[in-house]
This record gives structure tokens, sequence and C-alpha cells, in this order.
């Protein structure tokens, strides 16, 4: 067991999902590449790619296969409209869903958006020990789990429990 009184920068990948972002307009993804960055992590990469469930699909599937990413934080793609691919692109490459994350996440934004927060499918889990997290589009919505959730669940320092000490046992059989 690692010891928690230190900090484990992890290699973190940023993935936008837009069909009108670029690296110059997206402040979802920016924030949480300085975010991450601030908090002490690497950014492993960051890309934009449009609402296309393949494309999202093969990116995201690469990330998992690199031994060099930990995790993975998609914003965009997860709302209702026909667009809107990124579950049903993410979701069949999950080894472990992380129910509890989108409920949490939907209970703090009924803080800040009321109702609204049932249209969110945001999610996250496992896949060949890398986390992978799905977010809203919107930066408020970046910020809120960011801030609430991801950022304390990738410090090996926060107790009782963190996802970044789990990472030694992920791929354990």
């Amino acid at each position: 067991m690692p010891d928690t009184d230190l900090f484990v920068p992890l290699r973190i990948a940023i993935l936008t999902v837009s069909d009108s972002r670029t690296l110059e307009t997206d402040a979802s993804g920016r924030y949480l590449a300085d975010s991450l960055v601030a908090a002490g992590h690497v950014l492993a990469a960051r890309q934009i790619l449009t609402d296309h469930r393949w494309k999202i699909r093969a990116a995201v599937a690469a990330w998992i296969a690199d031994d060099a990413i930990d995790g993975v934080i998609t914003t965009g793609g997860t709302g209702f409209t026909g667009r809107d691919a990124t579950p049903e692109a993410i979701e069949p490459l999950l080894d472990k869903p992380m129910p509890g994350f989108g409920e949490m996440f939907r209970a703090l934004s009924w803080d800040e958006i009321g109702t609204s927060t049932l249209q969110s499918r945001t999610f996250a889990g496992l896949s060949n020990g890398t986390f992978i997290f799905c977010l809203p589009g919107s930066t408020s919505a970046c910020r809120t789990a960011w801030e609430k959730i991801i950022a304390a669940q990738l410090d090996a320092r926060t107790r009782p429990c963190n996802l970044a000490s789990l990472r030694p046992r992920l791929l354990e059989r």
C-alpha cells in the first residue's frame, strides 16, 4: 500500500466532445487541464473531437490501452440531443461502472441547476486500470465535478479513502 501522506501525480488525458469548439474556444477543456496541472497532476494528452460515437470510442480506447495514462476526463456529449453520444461511445469500454459518481454529481448539481440536472447523463468507471470521468460540456458542470468530487478522489492523501491509492490493485486478478 503506498504512503498516503504523499501526493502521487497522475497522468490524465482530456477529451472535449464538441461540434463547435476549438482549442482556443474550449473553456471547459482548458479549465480541466489547468485544474489538474495546478493540483500537481500531468496533462498526458488533450484532444477535441466531434460528436461521433466511433471516433470518441477510438480515442478513449487508445488512452485506456496506454499504460502511461492513469485517467481520462471527457467533457461534452452527455446530454439528450440527437448528436450527444459520449455515453454510448464509452460505456461499452468500461470494466466497472462507478454509479456513485453520476449520482453524486447530479445531487450536487441540484443546488446549481435544479431539476435540469436530470438531463445529465454524466458517468464514470474503470477500464484497464484507467479511471474515466465523463462530464457535461459546460464549464460550470466541469468545475462542480472537479472541485467537489474528482480532485479529492485523485489525491492519494484524501481520507478515509480515494481512487488514487487503489491504482496498484486495479488490475489484480
